[in-house]
């Protein structure tokens, strides 16, 4: 699941959803294995809690387009599940000093009979990195500043400076055919791809239906298209009730479902197969334009502070999470450390209100809070995938806020309305938006930078300890500069840039079917199965 958008409006998040930008590994349970007799030439039925909206693969990070553009778009590299690189457009790489050198598989072919050639690829990053395309994936997926140019099958990117996880990026980078390139108004309600599966129907708000490319063999870790039971068709649906998704997996009719809510016990009484997924799934963000009162730090601590957050995150994940512990928490993670504890506000309802108190908002007639004559008076946005934990969980924040005399007007969004107003409209003051990712470095453009629309930082944040940290752990090499990676998180926290309270594991469960999740069901480890 991922999560993000913005105006033409894209998505990720990297990025609106349960799960956001980058690759998950999954463990499996229950139904299906080895000795499963596997059905060929049927259709497999995935449940999307939200619709994607606009298509083009590049232009968006919510959760449920990134799903849908694996189905038809490969990425230069892949990810393995135990998080080693394995190849998919490209065969052999190699990473030198500032230069990364791809050399690409012989005959791949686009959906539209075209060959994708290295120079393809170059104009993708060459697209993607240009500032003025505004595709968020330019300091998620692709480092800022780097060129691209091939030769032959040969692609060489030159980087612009230190980038520690350059090809764990690229391995979530979907690449996009030269026809769509050119005319990207195609790839809206179309898609222009190589990957194993082409559309051939898109109903907004509905279904998106697939059909198979037997031609494919390009795949991750060179997967074909010719595996016994792998699925001749797939239809992707769109069903925003969690209880109805529940169903639909338990009685067949759909086979595979994320449930986040407490309808994952009873699929689990049932024992279906699922995979699952460590994910932050709380995490708290403030507007920090200079209109809204959540630009001063005090009113972000004070509101901050007015959470019981270990509640919180028992309600969100209806008492199977477990707290936050930092931004990247999607495996295959490449740091492991805790940046949260004893770094964000703790709870302290009175500390909160002398908080307020003390930055000008005292309590008026009404007992809402009020200084120069503006009311206290904030909006908080949340995401409908969060399921009914995440509704619980906002009303039990709303009343903390009014308590201490915040007047507080809550509404649940799907992923694209979300988007928008963050990313578009900039009409919110608080929202739940959970950011994945599975490399620190991923979401330096969600917290640093350009502020949206004109960039990915739509919160407006503005910390100089967490630049000079960033900037510190973007020479370390790979793992080694998690340290940096955790001071850098830890300012962000201090100054309640940013909450992430609650972390979950998000099982998808599947019915008459088998998969492999790496963020996103993987559509090549599809197997439908007989019983």
């Amino acid at each position: 699941m991922k999560t993000f958008t913005r105006p033409a409006l894209v998505t990720a998040t990297a990025i609106i959803g349960v799960v956001a930008l980058a690759g998950c590994a999954g463990g499996g349970s229950g139904g299906g294995g080895g000795d499963a007799d596997y059905v060929d030439g049927g259709t497999f039925t995935l449940s999307m809690v939200a619709d994607p909206g606009a298509l083009d693969p590049q232009m968006s990070a919510v959760s449920a387009l990134f799903q849908l553009s694996q189905f038809a778009y490969d990425s230069l590299v892949s990810l393995d599940e135990e998080g080693e690189i394995q190849s998919q457009l490209a065969s052999e790489w190699e990473l030198e000093g500032d230069t990364l050198t791809l050399t690409l598989n012989d005959g791949i072919t686009c959906s539209d009979g075209s060959e994708f050639t290295a120079d393809t690829a170059a104009q993708n990053l060459t697209w993607i990195g240009d500032p003025e395309n505004q595709s968020p994936f330019l300091g998620t997926f692709f480092p800022p500043g780097a060129t691209a140019e091939a030769d032959g099958s040969t692609l060489t990117i030159t980087l612009a400076g230190p980038a520690p996880f350059v090809l764990q990026g690229l391995a979530n980078l979907p690449m996009v055919c030269e026809a769509g390139l050119a005319d990207r108004g195609q790839l809206s309600d179309g898609t222009l791809g190589t990957g194993p599966y082409v559309l051939t129907e898109a109903v907004q708000n509905d279904h998106y239906t697939y059909e198979l490319n037997e031609d494919y063999a390009w795949g991750p870790g060179g997967a074909t298209t010719q595996e016994q039971g792998l699925p001749a068709k797939v239809v992707a649906r769109v069903i925003p009730n969690e209880t109805t998704a529940a169903n639909l997996v338990m009685s067949g009719e759909v086979n595979a479902a994320a449930i986040v809510g407490p309808d994952a016990q009873r699929l689990e009484g049932a024992g279906l197969y699922s995979q699952q997924v460590e994910a932050l799934v709380g995490e708290h963000w403030f507007n920090q334009d200079d209109t809204r009162p959540t630009s001063d730090p005090a009113v972000r601590i004070a509101l901050t502070q007015a959470l019981d957050l270990a509640e919180l995150q028992k309600v969100l994940t209806s008492g199977a999470g477990a707290p936050a512990t930092r931004l990247s928490v999607v495996e295959p993670s490449s740091c492991d450390y805790d940046a949260v504890s004893g770094n964000v506000p703790a709870t302290d309802v009175d500390a909160a209100a002398a908080a307020l108190d003390a930055a000008g908002w005292v309590e008026g007639a009404d007992g809402v809070r009020e200084k120069d004559g503006q009311k206290l008076a904030l909006s908080f946005l949340y995401a409908n995938t969060l399921g009914t934990g995440g509704t619980s969980a906002a009303e039990l924040a709303v009343s903390a806020w009014e308590e201490i005399g915040v007047q507080v007007t809550a509404t649940q969004n799907d992923s694209t309305t979300l988007s928008n107003a963050i990313f578009g409209t900039g009409d919110w003051d608080m929202a739940w938006v959970p950011l994945n990712v599975n490399n620190p470095d991923q979401v330096v453009g969600f917290l640093s930078g350009p502020t949206a629309p004109e960039g990915t930082n739509f919160a407006g944040i503005q910390n100089a300890d967490y630049e000079a940290a960033v900037a510190e752990a973007m020479t370390i090499p790979g793992t080694e500069g998690c340290d940096a990676w955790q001071a850098a998180e830890e300012a962000l926290f201090q100054a309640a840039d940013v909450v992430p309270f609650a972390n979950n594991v998000v099982k998808t469960f599947g019915n008459k079917a088998e998969f492999t999740m790496i963020d996103t069901v993987i559509p090549t480890s599809i197997r439908l199965l007989a019983q």
